[in-house]
């Protein structure tokens, strides 16, 4: 993100219908929503989506098996995805599904524009087909793979058949351009690597439409054809901001939404790279749109050491998610995706074990008992007021070049979209407080009369930093900050975008009511024959 933009654009991939959601679906769609709350509390002005794909072959075969109409079977899924953002306390700014008439209208005049640019043809296919990517994969590839795909592990299906092709060969200059000159367009470096093996092996031509199915948008004037259901979904980053819109349409999609575009952030699995960094990319650029800044492509949860499977009983469903928030609150889980999670290039093991431990130590351990000890100090000493800072200090610790420092890492690092590095920043103020307080003692210093002014600048450093953290650590865990808030005696509205201001020294007003509050996180013992996952 620049650092004169002031809007920021974050999205999801949209999940597609014929699949419940689970882990994959709530992790990616948190990594958004932290970063658009932080960057709505920094001051920018935020667009966040997500949505549903709802064409494509799978979802008319599912819907066929179970006897109802692909429109009811899309209809049934995407409001369950819906129901799940309400449960996960999302807070995306649009809901986005590939059969509202104000993405497909606009779908059908890209593909309009495509092809009397030159850019999509007619002509025929015969090869190998991955259903469940719903892609074609040249022979090279499928013989690589050994015929299966390399995502689901199902055979892939040889298939012929007449379609409307995109010209992506035609745009491998560009695209080499692109990663040369733009090197941080594609993350984690593991993934844009594997991009540009792509690019050295040669960009083919791809098939954007079928005939072999009718659930999905039809090519207007093309007879049986309807698109491709890549071509379809990935629009859906455009259309939700109207820029396929003509005058007089603002009912569909506000006008002013156009500003957002470029996404700073298309956050996305790995497993589908190669369409959000390759083909996006091109068909921008045959349509002469600007290009998202970057794709993000994070890696797999695994269970307990294994690849997830329902079969082997360790996959996180939603039942479970719900198992995990009810047993440690909503923000403990959000916690552990954003500290724990695969944002990097390599899987993440979901393990209960891992869960708890990081649960104890950052959330009990840290962060609920530090915010405890030291309020439960100033009812005790200071009559529940926050005290007079003074002028006292303590040799290695020097507060307000401490917080500024950390506030400053946050910030940069969740502009990288560095979720962790990013509250490990703000979490290691809180652990700094725990060893200030270590090196003080102010329960010591309690007992001299002569050292109450010392004692006051002690816990008045302590709560001050403590409301400088929690500012920064609002964005993953809303509910318990806003809690910590109300014990420290704080009144902050997020919606301000006054993160800055609030991160500033000195903000905590002597004489303020702190109060004793219900254990944030009371620490979590795990009963030795819980067998959960």
């Amino acid at each position: 993100m620049s650092p004169e933009r002031r809007t920021f654009y974050i999205t999801t991939p949209i999940y597609y219908v014929n699949d419940r959601p689970h882990i994959g679906h709530s992790y990616t769609t948190t990594v958004c929503d932290v970063a658009a709350r932080f960057h709505r509390f920094l001051g920018l002005d935020v667009f966040f989506l997500t949505g549903t794909d709802e064409h494509g072959i799978k979802v008319e075969k599912s819907a066929g098996e179970r006897g109802v109409s692909p429109q009811a079977l899309a209809d049934e899924n995407a409001a369950e995805f819906q129901r799940v953002l309400r449960m996960l306390n999302f807070t995306n700014d649009d809901f986005i599904r590939t059969t509202q008439r104000r993405h497909t209208l606009q779908v059908e005049r890209f593909v309009q524009r495509l092809i009397a640019g030159g850019d999509i043809y007619l002509g025929e296919y015969e090869g190998w087909y991955d259903e469940g990517q719903e892609e074609f994969v040249p022979d090279t590839r499928a013989k690589d793979q050994e015929y299966k795909s390399v995502v689901s592990g199902k055979p892939l299906v040889r298939m012929r058949e007449e379609n409307y092709f995109f010209r992506l060969s035609a745009y491998q200059k560009r695209l080499d351009l692109l990663y040369e000159n733009q090197p941080g367009f594609v993350r984690p470096e593991a993934r844009r690597n594997e991009m540009l093996g792509r690019l050295r092996d040669g960009l083919a031509d791809v098939p954007v439409t079928r005939t072999s199915f009718s659930w999905g948008i039809p090519v207007p004037g093309r007879g049986r054809h309807v698109l491709w259901v890549w071509l379809d979904a990935l629009s859906n980053y455009i259309t939700a901001l109207g820029l396929g819109l003509e005058s007089g349409e603002a009912d569909l999609v506000p006008r002013d939404r156009s500003r957002f575009w470029p996404a700073d952030y298309h956050v996305i699995g790995k497993e589908i790279l190669f369409f959000h960094a390759i083909f996006w990319p091109a068909m921008l650029m045959a349509l002469d749109l600007p290009l998202p800044r970057c794709v993000y492509a994070h890696s797999f949860w695994i269970s307990e050491g294994r690849k997830m499977s329902k079969s082997l009983g360790n996959f996180i469903d939603l039942p479970t998610i719900q198992d995990y928030i009810d047993s440690f609150s909503l923000d403990a889980f959000r916690w552990f995706l954003i500290t724990q999670g695969p944002l990097g290039s390599t899987d993440t093991d979901f393990a209960r074990a891992k869960f708890i431990d990081v649960y104890n130590s950052d959330l009990a351990n840290t962060l609920g008992n530090s915010i405890s000890r030291v309020v439960n100090m100033i009812g005790k000493y200071f009559e529940g007021r926050a005290p007079e800072p003074g002028t006292h200090t303590v040799a290695g610790f020097d507060w307000p070049a401490q917080t500024d420092a950390a506030v400053q890492a946050t910030i940069e690092a969740m502009s990288r979209l560095e979720l962790g590095e990013a509250m490990g920043s703000a979490l290691g103020l809180v652990r700094q407080v725990d060893a200030f307080i270590d090196a003080t003692r102010p329960f010591t210093m309690a007992k001299d009369e002569a050292k109450r002014v010392e004692l006051a600048a002690v816990l008045y450093q302590c709560a001050e930093t403590l409301r400088i953290a929690s500012v920064l650590l609002w964005c993953a865990m809303p509910d318990k900050i806003e809690q910590a808030w109300r014990m420290l005696g704080q009144n902050i509205n997020p919606a301000s975008g006054n993160l800055r201001d609030l991160c500033r020294w000195g903000g905590l007003e002597p004489g303020t009511q702190v109060v004793k509050g219900e254990a944030l996180f009371p620490r979590f013992v795990d009963s030795p024959d819980d067998g959960r996952t």
